[in-house]
């Protein structure tokens, strides 16, 4: 299709996304370099690792087991608490869901966390509570609120100059919510330096720093200029303050070093050996954990590793949940265990802080929680007559299980605890998205009082500062 657009053309056409990038991030340089805290703390940790298991994973099913009911036909949807049976980990009397034995044999090597509560948002959208697992401030916002990645990549730059501070890797943006999915994937009102370097797929990871073919660098070298005088004669180069138009430049300076840099070699998996790049190879989610460790081998702050959220894929279980499951942990199990154990070996998960998380669970009646029920998303019959209903098919937001390993955190440590029956809700030692978040700033050293005034107020990387690091999950 040929649209024969004049430059001119293309100018006013690119404004309005000019503007709305002006939105996103519009602070005062002053202001932003005025109200962090001056003394960094002791760190534990100097890189993140978030594996995110996005969709919800229902915490019955994976690593908090409940009773086991096969399937049979005719059998009462409320009987079903767990779909598959439960298997013993290396810890004493820890058992993980059929499927997971892998990740069971390394949890002597991090903490379980079988407590994690969601936050009450209404009616359950899961973007929604993706948005509030990444950000810690639940949507809508009046301001663009930076991913918990831009608030490392800002307040601790990169740990290798070379490797952007904030990679994610997995998550396309042209499938199902791709705008609701932006809106968080975003260092907000930080500047554009401190978004995330985007790989959505693995298999293609090296792409994403290297010319198209025939580019040359002389050639190269001349599209970046051309694109920098479009960006001054754009909305953002007439309107956008200092800040944000040097933001801009210096995110594409970052990409253009680490294109020409020995570095780049991270981002291709051919180069690992066949026996490991077997092992994580269990689909783009497995190779992602492949690409995460090299990414660590070469200096990276915060990489996000996700099983990609896709309506009613992956995790999003709003029917064949047993089934759906079976493939998922396939997907997830290997790699996983694998990761931990090669960080491990290398001496790096010392420094390196690993966090296995979903926006919720789910339940088989329940959507919501109890007291806080919302409107029911799935049809769920009384007695299951077909394999398509046998599984956890509602959101359930009061009890979630989060995985935590390396970065100072215990090694073969359980914390909280969920109900035997239904509801299996949070009975023990409840932990929220603050805590969580402030948990993780703190083994990076991160300052809680860290905050920047935007719209004359000062903005934490918690809201209003409350959240406070659970240091029961500290060695």
């Amino acid at each position: 299709m040929n649209y024969n657009w004049r430059r001119r053309d293309f100018l006013k056409k690119t404004s309005a996304a000019s503007i709305a990038a002006m939105a996103a991030g519009a602070p005062i340089s002053a202001l932003l370099n005025a109200c962090s805290p001056k003394e960094q703390l002791t760190s534990t940790a100097d890189t993140v690792i978030l594996l995110y298991m996005a969709g919800g994973m229902a915490h019955t099913e994976t690593f908090d087991p409940k009773k086991y009911t096969p399937f049979r036909k005719g059998m009462e949807s409320k009987e079903v608490l767990s779909t598959f049976k439960a298997v013993p980990t290396v810890l004493d009397g820890i058992n993980f869901s059929e499927g997971l034995e892998n990740i069971g044999q390394i949890m002597d090597k991090g903490s379980l966390i079988r407590s994690y509560v969601a936050a009450d948002l209404g009616h359950i959208l899961h973007t929604r509570h993706q948005y509030h697992w990444h950000t810690c401030y639940e949507p809508p916002q009046s301001v663009a609120v930076p991913h918990m990645g831009s608030w490392m990549a800002k307040e601790l730059g990169p740990v290798n100059p070379v490797i952007p501070p904030f990679i994610n890797i997995g998550q396309r943006f042209t499938v199902g919510e791709g705008e609701e999915l932006k809106a968080f994937h975003s260092a907000g009102f930080l500047g554009s330096e401190y978004g995330p370097f985007l790989i959505p797929d693995p298999t293609s990871g090296l792409d994403s720093v290297r010319p198209p073919v025939g580019m040359s660098t002389k050639r190269f070298e001349a599209r970046n200029q051309l694109y920098e005088n479009l960006i001054k004669e754009s909305a953002m180069g007439e309107f956008g303050s200092d800040y944000q138009k040097e933001s801009l430049k210096r995110s594409m300076e970052q990409a253009y070093m680490l294109l020409n840099s020995p570095e780049a070699k991270a981002f291709d998996l051919s180069l690992e050996p066949k026996e490991k790049y077997d092992i994580y190879n269990t689909g783009k989610f497995g190779l992602g954990c492949l690409m995460a460790k090299r990414l660590v081998d070469q200096g990276a702050r915060f990489i996000s590793v996700t099983s990609e959220y896709e309506p009613f894929k992956g995790w999003d279980t709003h029917e064949n949940g047993h089934t759906r499951l079976t493939d998922m942990k396939k997907q997830i199990d290997a790699p996983i265990a694998q990761l931990i154990k090669d960080l491990d070996e290398s001496g790096r998960l010392d420094r390196t802080m690993v966090v296995l998380a979903s926006e919720f669970s789910r339940d088989m009646l329940t959507e919501g929680r109890p007291g806080a029920k919302v409107k029911d998303q799935v049809e769920v019959p009384d007695i299951i007559e077909d394999l398509k209903n046998y599984g956890m098919h509602r959101h359930f937001t009061d009890g979630c299980s989060v995985l935590m390993f390396g970065g100072g955190i215990k090694r073969g440590h359980v914390y909280g605890k969920t109900a035997d029956e239904r509801p299996c809700k949070s009975i023990e030692k409840p932990i929220k998205i603050a805590a969580l978040h402030q948990t993780i700033y703190h083994a990076l050293g991160m300052d809680p009082e860290t905050n920047y005034e935007i719209e004359k107020r000062p903005f934490y990387t918690t809201p209003d500062g409350h959240g406070e690091a659970e240091m029961d999950l500290f060695a």
